[in-house]
This record gives structure tokens, C-alpha cells and sequence, in this order.
């Protein structure tokens, strides 16, 4: 240990929170999912630098830069922001912050894992629950700051709908075409209680709705001020169920949501210690932290101009391409342990992600808008609202046997690219809405000259009636 240069032991095991194997029997299905992408970087260069604190800032640099298969698309990062300071066409910004985020949402796992080695599993779990969907989060509260609450809604609604449908009927399509041999089988206790939560949080967004249709169509204010007051108490009854649930998953049953060990010889060594210390790990979470808010404000400040650029609707950007580039890296983690034939990870990875979001984001959102002094309350429309029940209710019955065929996947894919195809029709063209509003003008300009001449209109029936006499 005398032999050991300062920065091996700040990369190294000092000071973990028990041994490495009880760290692996207490990691999740998003550490597992992460982990997939993730590549042993070569030190041997490293190694030869003589300076002790350079040879730990490059160490570091590696690790997290290029110990992962998504590092082409860092060099999207630096692309953006320089776009966005020489003032280039808003597409532009706004397609390169998207790719620019796909690597930076996988770091954030990475480096969540990093602490947790050092913290224990319990604290390391409650630090990737807060930060599993931080790039979803942020995103939010900077469309929230714009005023952009249909952004917001939008945004949070299709990350439930690509968890539910997308990821899952990926990997259990997938999964069943690689084992077509064989079923595949996984441990529905976990899909119980994630499906319990998932309409627990169903019933907390279609109240509101139901509210506003139920009520008096007289005091539409009145109306909207209850629906607003129910949601921010259903979003505060959500973040208790929350709450209890990480309670149920990290302390009491513990056990049902730890990933199972990885037996074919496909485990990489380096996920069992740690490869970053506890401090360079929390000042890379910060930094990659301001890098996902730069980049997620470049997103939302140029989501309408590429809308209209591009010729597709807010809607359909927002609910189908924002959730898929966002969380493009767990997704393709979820499907390659599908065809490990490790359902319980890819269900892991699919419904922990849709309940966070829902009982998690969706009403912090909410709570955080209301001490921003912005009304944003729990009701997604109509349209909306029905795609997430209907989604969820399909995912309930799909996972309610413990067993999966490639037909499984199929049908949820298939519910996925209706739900896409309706968002991508739906859209509302400015032409259109300048022909309704002068429709409705024009009926109600008519409708005031008539009320004007009704004088001159009795004295012409009468005179006709005369006539005929």
C-alpha cells in the first residue's frame, strides 16, 4: 500500500461502504442498465505521466468521457454552444443539444454509481431516484420558467408513454425473437407494485379532468381554481406514495427490485470497485449537472422553431422525439439485457423509470410551478389523458402472467406508433385557426346586423302577410 500513488487511492477502494460484492447485491436495474454501455478505458498512457495531480485529472477525464460507447456524440456539446453564441439556425441548436444529452443522461448513472460505492446502497439508491431522470427535470423547470406549461405536460407525458410501450415492447419484443426457443420468464412482484403506483397516479390526473367536465360550465374561473386546488393536493398525496415506495424498495423489500447477478461471464470487472473517488465523482455530477441545464435551456428556447421548421407539431416533438433522445441510453441498455434473457432488468430499467416520472416529476413540477406562481395543475386534456390510461392498462395486462413472448412486445410497439401517429395528425396549423376565428367573426358579425334590423324584419313579415289577404 506504500507503493500506491495518491491518485490510485483516490481511484481506488478507500473509505467504501462495504465490500464490493454486497454493493452488487444491493445495485438496481438502472445501475445494471447503465453499466451496459459502459467501456474499460486504457490508464497505460496515463500511467506514464510523472505529475501526480495530472495523472488524476487525466484518469478522471478518461473515465468519464471515453469510458463510455456513446462518447462520439460529446463533440455534439461544444457544437451547440457554439451555434447558440454565433446565433445558427434554431433547428441546428436544437438538434445538436438533443444529441448532446443522450451521452450526458448515461454519465449521470455512471457517476450516481460512483458515489454510491462510497455512500452504501441505500444512500447510492436514493441518489439515482433523485437523479435517474434529472435530464426530464430540468428540462421542465426551464420550460416552466418560459411559461411553456404544455411544453412541460407534454414532455412528462412522453416519458411515461416511451417507458411504457416504447422500452418495454422493444426489449420484450426483441427478447422474445432472440429466445424464440424458449419463454422468457421474470418476477411479477415488482410489476405489481409499479403498476399499482402507475394508476394510482392515473386516477390523481383524471380527477382534475373529470372535475372540469363535471362542473358547472357557467364559472369556468371557479371551475379552473378547483381543478388547480385538487391537482396540487394530488400531487402532494403522489410524492407521499413516492416517498413510501423508495421506502418499499430500498429498506423493507429490498429484495425484490436488486438486480439478479450476472451468471453467463458477461460481468465487466470494473463495475465491482470504483474508478473514481467520492470528491472527483461529485464535482463531475455538478459539471455534467450545468451541462444537461445549458443544453436542456437551448431546448426549450428553440422547441417552436423547430417545430415550425421542421414542419411537426410542439405536440409531437415533445411527446415522441424529446423522451426517446432523452433517455436513448437506458432504453438501449433495457433492450440488450432483454436479449440476455434478463426481463427482470429490462422491466427494472422500463417501469421504474414511467413510475418515477409519474409519482416523482410530474408532481414536483407541479409544486414547483406553484411557488413559481404558475398555474399548472394535474389535467393533460382529454386526448392526452386517455393515451396514458389506455397505456397503462395495456402494460398491466401484458405483465399480469410473469411470462413474455415476442407478441407481447409486438402489441405495445404497435399501440406506441398509433399513439405517435395521432400526436403527429393532431397538429393545429396557424392557416387554420385564422379560418376559424374569421368564421366565428364573420357568424357573429352576421348574427348582430340581423339583431339590429329585427324592427325593419316584423315590418316586412307584416306587410307580406297583407298581401296574401
Amino acid at each position: 500500500m506504500a507503493s500506491q500513488e495518491p491518485w490510485q487511492m483516490e481511484n481506488g477502494n478507500g473509505n467504501l461502504k462495504g465490500s464490493s460484492k454486497e454493493f452488487k447485491h444491493g445495485r438496481t436495474a438502472h445501475n445494471m442498465s447503465s453499466s451496459s454501455l459502459r467501456k474499460k478505458s486504457d490508464l497505460s498512457l496515463v500511467n506514464k505521466v510523472p505529475c501526480g495531480l495530472v495523472r488524476q485529472l487525466l484518469a478522471n477525464l478518461q473515465e468519464v468521457i471515453l469510458g463510455t460507447k456513446l462518447s462520439v456524440l460529446f463533440p455534439a456539446i461544444p457544437l451547440a454552444i457554439v451555434a447558440q453564441f454565433f446565433g445558427f439556425a434554431g433547428p441546428w441548436i436544437f438538434g445538436l443539444s438533443l444529441l448532446g444529452l443522450i451521452p450526458l443522461a448515461e454519465r449521470l448513472g455512471f457517476l450516481t454509481e460512483q458515489i454510491a460505492y462510497y455512500t452504501g446502497p441505500t444512500v447510492g439508491g436514493l441518489l439515482n431516484a433523485t437523479c435517474g431522470n434529472a435530464t426530464e427535470l430540468i428540462i421542465a423547470i426551464f420550460a416552466m420558467s418560459q411559461n411553456k406549461i404544455l411544453v412541460v405536460k407534454y414532455s412528462l407525458l412522453g416519458s411515461i408513454l416511451s417507458n411504457l410501450l416504447l422500452v418495454l415492447g422493444t426489449s420484450l419484443f426483441c427478447g422474445g425473437i432472440y429466445n424464440l426457443g424458449q419463454g422468457q420468464k421474470y418476477d411479477r412482484k415488482q410489476a405489481d407494485v409499479n403498476s399499482l403506483l402507475l394508476l394510482l397516479g392515473l386516477l390523481c390526473h383524471m380527477l382534475p379532468l373529470l372535475f372540469r367536465y363535471a362542473g358547472n360550465s357557467g364559472d369556468v374561473a371557479l371551475i379552473a381554481d378547483s381543478a388547480l386546488s385538487l391537482s396540487r393536493a394530488a400531487s402532494i398525496v403522489m410524492l407521499v406514495a413516492y416517498l413510501a415506495y423508495l421506502v418499499f424498495q430500498l429498506w423493507t423489500h429490498r429484495q425484490l427490485f436488486e438486480a439478479p447477478e450476472d451468471d453467463d461471464g458477461n460481468a465487466v470487472s470494473s463495475d465491482d470497485e470504483p474508478v473514481i473517488g467520492f470528491w472527483g465523482s461529485a464535482v463531475w455530477l455538478i459539471v455534467m449537472t450545468a451541462i444537461i441545464a445549458l443544453l436542456s435551456e437551448y431546448v426549450v428556447g428553440t422547441i417552436e422553431v423547430a417545430s415550425e421548421s421542421w414542419g411537426i407539431s410542439v405536440s409531437f416533438i415533445s411527446i415522441i422525439l424529446l423522451p426517446i433522445v432523452g433517455n436513448a441510453a437506458e432504453h438501449a441498455g433495457a433492450v440488450i439485457f432483454a436479449f440476455k434473457d434478463k426481463l427482470d432488468i429490462s422491466l427494472g430499467v422500463a417501469l421504474g423509470s414511467a413510475t418515477q416520472i409519474a409519482m416523482f416529476v410530474v408532481p414536483l413540477c407541479v409544486l414547483v410551478a406553484w411557488i413559481m406562481g404558475i398555474r399548472m395543475d394535474l389535467d393533460f386534456s382529454l386526448l392526452e389523458t386517455s393515451s396514458l390510461a389506455l397505456s397503462i392498462i395495456v402494460t398491466a395486462f401484458t405483465l399480469q402472467d410473469g411470462s413474455s413472448h415476442y407478441m407481447k412486445g409486438l402489441v405495445l410497439l404497435l399501440c406506441y406508433v398509433v399513439i405517435g401517429a395521432c400526436f403527429f395528425v393532431s397538429k393545429t396549423t396557424p392557416t387554420k385557426e385564422m379560418a376559424s376565428t374569421r368564421g366565428s367573426s364573420c357568424q357573429l358579425k352576421e348574427s348582430s346586423v340581423l339583431n339590429r334590423l329585427w324592427p325593419f324584419r316584423v315590418i316586412y313579415d307584416l306587410l307580406m302577410k297583407k298581401a296574401e289577404f
